[in-house]
């Protein structure tokens, strides 16, 4: 398809509540929205780095400004015939697998929607609906976690995710296990610990966690093997997951036993789709993992949660989970399946079924770039 246009968004959407992780609070999600335009259609992808360049060397504000310099202008006016064509184009500007992202999103809701498939089924899903689970920040107080973890548990969430960092560590952990001891739980220490850290990691051995999600360095693989080697919980890895050639060195090192895909930190979903088939052929299970993006970038998560290789609950959340009001409509909610596990749905609609609300995205937008072929 010929790209014809390209409008960028930088924008910044309040969040109910401050989300507080291992590296950081934020007070509200950051993020970058494409549309792309084509045959007179258009299709939005998104990629959300948030604020400052703490979860990932990138951010809102430096995404916004290099595909409005440099990535997008690669693209505006050129025939790009698929995913890894746009990776080729894409390929000489190194790293920044965010930008890239947003790039690669919306190329491949703009192709789902041309084509008239969900995106689900153009990236080769046979299913269209996924569990998901529940996650947990950062609280004030154990006595304020506690009874969300209840609700959460009582709703049928087939696992459940709970940030761990100095100071919110142990005595949360072993009060949120003697509630609920049969709970599938993991922790995510987000890069907040060190090799030095092992006594604490076999301590965690104890409870009986599904995985621990990025517990070293943002950018390691070897100390990750190394700790692999000495303790019995599973490792995940997220941050250290930003390309297809960093999966194969994690293969190769033996750093983990799952791995968590978020479209944007690997660059799209052309590099998540190789990915998903690299861990699939190693015997290494994957989830899709989420950057509090808005109703586009969650059903753009939800479509490649649906490939056979997904098989942890997702990281995928209703739109109230966050936001008062969603950027984007329609708002994501989520179902029951059939189990009584909540799940997330594709809908049944060319593309994603969904787009920023023009007045919402007008107030939220931080910053915006229009590219056409004239203006290359």
């Amino acid at each position: 398809m010929i790209i014809e246009q390209i409008d960028i968004y930088h924008v910044a959407m309040p969040l109910v509540y401050p989300w507080r992780t291992a590296y950081g609070e934020d007070a509200a999600a950051e993020s970058v929205l494409v549309q792309m335009h084509s045959q007179g259609c258009s299709a939005w992808g998104e990629s959300a780095p948030l604020a400052a360049p703490c979860y990932s060397p990138e951010w809102a504000g430096g995404v916004f400004a290099l595909l409005r310099d440099w990535l997008a202008p690669a693209l505006v006016g050129e025939d790009v015939v698929s995913g890894k064509d746009l990776q080729a184009r894409l390929a000489h500007f190194k790293g920044n697998p965010f930008a890239k992202a947003a790039l690669d999103t919306a190329w491949w809701v703009l192709a789902a929607t041309l084509a008239g498939q969900p995106l689900h089924v153009m990236l080769g899903a046979a299913r269209s609906a996924a569990d998901v689970g529940a996650d947990f920040g950062v609280m004030d107080t154990i006595d304020e976690l506690l009874p969300c973890v209840d609700q959460a548990v009582d709703a049928g969430f087939r696992r459940i995710k709970l940030k761990f960092r100095p100071g919110w560590d142990l005595p949360m952990l072993q009060a949120v296990r003697a509630r609920h001891p049969q709970a599938v739980i993991h922790i995510d220490l987000n890069s907040g610990y060190r090799l030095e850290d092992l006594e604490l990691f076999r301590r965690l051995d104890d409870f009986n966690l599904a995985m621990l999600e990025q517990p070293l360095g943002h950018d390691d693989l070897v100390d990750h093997a190394r700790l692999q080697a000495q303790i019995r919980t599973p490792i995940c890895l997220d941050e250290s997951i930003t390309s297809v050639q960093r999966v194969k060195t994690a293969i190769e090192l033996a750093s983990c036993r799952y791995v968590n895909v978020k479209p944007g930190r690997v660059g799209g979903l052309t590099p998540a789709l190789e990915i998903h088939d690299l861990c699939q052929q190693a015997g290494i299970p994957c989830w899709v993992g989420g950057m509090l993006e808005s109703a586009v970038g969650a059903r753009i998560c939800a479509a490649l949660a649906m490939l056979d290789n997904f098989t942890y609950p997702a990281d995928i959340f209703p739109s109230r989970r966050f936001y008062a009001q969603d950027l984007a409509e329609p708002e994501l909610e989520l179902e029951v399946s059939a189990e009584g596990s909540p799940q997330v749905r594709c809908l049944d609609l060319p593309g994603i079924g969904t787009a920023p609300h023009p007045r919402r995205l007008q107030q939220l937008t931080v910053a915006h770039a229009t590219l056409t072929a004239k203006t290359r």
